[in-house]
């Protein structure tokens, strides 16, 4: 077995900026450790995993070497990145790198986005498609959705005895089904002819388009659009349907719900990355994860769904709630943090209050899923996640609203529904 993480590239992950500025996206910290962690984690538990990929067009990095180190050392499985010389799509990267997948004899290999969160039920998605016989077959992993939200994700219609996909289609303009792609795959090596036929489909009709430069186009191809569409119906793909947490990560708001879910998560499987109340200590409400490097003063109050990061400094009084403190940053005395995410080596004066407004599925409705929100609606910004950029300072006594600011930034006064450059 071997799987494959897709991270995508520096044009991703827009929606995340200004946070995707200092760090990949994917080594965004969520629940205290680097995005893609929690999927690395989720790979290396499976018995018989071989090798780890992470794919994408990042230019080896610095902090992406690091980490990937770091990770191998930890987990005990060797992992490697494979950089594609453009964006290729979700298919393209897997088909420009087949043999490396396929090295060593792979009988089957998960493909994983690396902007989802989840409790990535691998092993369940492996059992069930050794129970569906056909050792060709492939297997999506699906979730529920209310019947708005399905539209924004790619549907899936399944025989109910079988979890055959008969049809599938990405974001629909009409409702299709209420079953949602959820950008976890287990594949075998044959999916990679059904990946060839796209590709050669793709040059014949570039070279019937006259003195068109696109060698580079017939590479690019869409799993979703390109290859689920073509086989749904041919009895070669199935959906493994999950009822654990699943959700996107695409912006910034995104991310302190993922870190909820993912606090929630360690009270089974890491219930020492949570902080107690300890004589002394700070007093934490709900779950909560704090960087042993950090020094947080005994009278703060933090939680529910913070996490506190490296060398973070949290004053006397100090409260926060629904945030994640990136490493570096301080919190002077008595300031307020809600909804809000501090960049790297930000300072917030005394007395000063931070504020966003969360973005979270509605709560009444089991199978909401997070909206994905405009920056803007009706020429306004939309009321949202307060999201500091890395080396913001903030004065004390003002107030900041639902805004964001970008990094380097000295302010000198109050801000509310604001962009500020």
């Amino acid at each position: 077995l071997k799987a494959v993480i897709l991270i995508g590239g520096p044009q991703k992950g827009t929606r995340f900026r200004p946070l995707s500025f200092e760090v990949p996206k994917p080594l965004f910290p969520v629940a205290g450790v680097p995005m893609v962690q929690h999927h690395i984690e989720a790979c290396a538990k499976v018995p018989g995993m071989k090798e780890i990929l992470l794919m994408g067009f990042y230019q080896p990095h610095e902090a992406l070497s690091r980490f990937l180190v770091s990770a191998q050392q930890e987990f005990k499985i060797p992992i490697r990145y494979l950089q594609e010389y453009a964006a290729l799509g979700t298919g393209g990267g897997i088909y420009h790198f087949r043999d490396q997948i396929l090295s060593g004899g792979a009988e089957a290999f998960f493909v994983l986005n690396a902007d989802v969160c989840s409790e990535f039920p691998l092993q369940e998605m492996l059992e069930f498609w050794q129970q569906h016989g056909d050792v060709h077959s492939f297997v999506i992993l699906g979730t529920t959705a209310n019947r708005t939200q399905a539209l924004n994700y790619g549907c899936i219609v399944a025989n109910a005895d079988t979890q055959e996909v008969q049809h599938y289609v990405e974001k629909p303009s009409t409702f299709v089904s209420e079953i949602i792609n959820c950008g976890i795959y287990l594949f075998t090596p044959a999916i990679f002819q059904h990946i060839g036929e796209v590709f050669q489909r793709n040059q014949q009709e570039l070279a019937l388009e006259e003195n068109s430069n696109g060698w580079q186009r017939a590479e690019v191809i869409r799993l979703e659009q390109d290859v689920f569409t073509a086989l749904a119906g041919s009895g070669k793909l199935y959906v493994y349907k999950t009822d654990g947490f699943w959700s996107q990560i695409k912006s910034a708001g995104s991310a302190i719900y993922a870190s909820r879910l993912y606090l929630n998560q360690y009270s089974k499987n890491h219930p020492e990355r949570l902080a107690q109340n300890k004589l002394g200590g700070p007093v934490i409400r709900g779950n909560v994860y704090i960087h042993p490097t950090a020094s947080i003063d005994s009278t703060a109050v933090l939680g529910p769904n913070v996490s506190i990061g490296e060398g973070v400094t949290v004053g006397a009084g100090v409260r926060v709630r629904e945030s994640i403190v990136l490493h570096g940053a301080s919190l002077h005395d008595h300031t307020c943090v809600l909804n809000t995410i501090v960049g790297w080596d930000s300072t917030i004066g005394r007395w000063a209050r931070v504020e966003g407004t969360p973005s979270d599925p509605n709560p009444n409705d089991p199978y909401a899923k997070i909206d994905s929100e405009t920056l803007f609606r009706d020429g306004r910004l939309t009321p949202s996640i307060t999201i500091l950029g890395c080396s913001v300072t903030i004065p004390a006594e003002v107030v900041i609203l639902n805004s964001i600011v970008l990094p380097h930034k000295e302010l000198s006064r109050s801000y509310k529904n604001q962009i500020i450059l």
